[in-house]
């Protein structure tokens, strides 16, 4: 198993609003098109919000998730990882309601508090169609995505009887460390998947000494006992996945993190930016992961142990 390349795909996200793409997914029929799309084009996981079906806002409400969830474990044998994330004006309470009620293989967990901003986007992106879009934007300068330790040992603690492992993303070097807290207190255990992110305004670069440095710092902390995943905002989504492959690592892709698929061109799916890494991955010589092979390395439940 220590060449199989685990793709995850985030299919929408809470980043992107729908005036920035015609091709992001926005109701439930398009999310799960695009889980089935990316999981036919070679991705084992995908990760999955929800969004308001009229105006493309984010939502945590597991009615929304409900279509989605039901056609996806049907027609494919994905791994469904959801989010407790969600959007940073969400509460906690409301962030976790999937999670808990679906009981889910996967789940993901920002392993901290960050500002995250959004706002430079409108340096870019000029046209809007509905009314939330700028705001949710603009306001992203004075906003604060909270995980305090308090939240993420409830986060880890309300989710452990479900059996639900996490996809924990860590955002700057200082969240390796708060993994290593809640490991040492036992509330984390092996394997455990720590996605690194790297352009988000708010956290690490996306410079290729800083995957190095985040690689390096993971290394020491967990040894063997976890798995490493990337994910690269925007235009640097598939160079720093290069990266993560070459060294040994997995990769994450989807319109979540980029909306493009080379320069200047948008993706018209989810299933090409996955198809683009999946030929990176194999022109280096190695395997895609399947997601039953994805569940072997990471000691998942298995998608008959789930809520919906």
């Amino acid at each position: 198993m220590s060449r199989k390349v685990i793709i995850t795909c985030a299919v929408t996200g809470a980043i992107h609003t729908p005036s920035m793409s015609p091709h992001l997914p926005v109701t439930a029929k398009e999310i799960a098109d695009a889980a089935l799309g990316a999981a036919k084009a070679g991705a084992a996981i995908v990760h999955l919000h929800a969004r308001n079906p009229v105006d493309g806002s984010p939502s945590q409400d597991p009615e929304l998730f409900v279509p989605f969830l039901k056609e996806i474990k049907e027609k494919s044998n994905v791994v469904i990882n959801l989010t407790t994330g969600g959007a940073p004006t969400m509460t906690i309470a409301d962030r976790l309601r999937p999670a808990h009620h679906f009981k889910p293989e996967v789940a993901s967990l920002n392993m901290g508090s960050m500002n995250f901003g959004l706002y430079d986007m409108l340096k870019r992106f000029k046209t809007f169609n509905h009314e939330w879009e700028v705001p949710y934007l603009a306001n992203s300068d004075d906003r604060v995505f909270k995980n305090t330790f308090k939240d993420i040992a409830h986060i880890l603690q309300s989710c452990s009887d479900n059996q639900t492992r996490f996809e924990i993303e860590c955002y700057d070097i200082g969240y390796l460390y708060t993994a290593a807290h809640f490991i040492d207190r036992g509330l984390i255990k092996a394997p455990f998947l720590i996605q690194s992110v790297f352009g988000i305004l708010g956290g690490i670069g996306p410079h290729p000494e800083d995957v190095l440095h985040m690689k390096r710092t993971a290394d020491r902390l967990f040894g063997n006992a976890y798995v490493w995943s990337v994910l690269g905002a925007g235009r640097n989504q598939i160079p720093i996945a290069t990266q993560s492959a070459a060294m040994g690592g997995n990769v994450r892709v989807g319109l979540e993190d980029s909306l493009w698929d080379g320069p200047g061109k948008l993706a018209e799916s989810n299933a090409d930016q996955v198809t683009r890494i999946r030929n990176i991955i194999e022109g280096l010589s190695l395997e895609v992961a399947t997601p039953d092979e994805a569940r072997q390395i990471l000691q998942l439940k298995g998608h008959q142990n789930v809520n919906f």
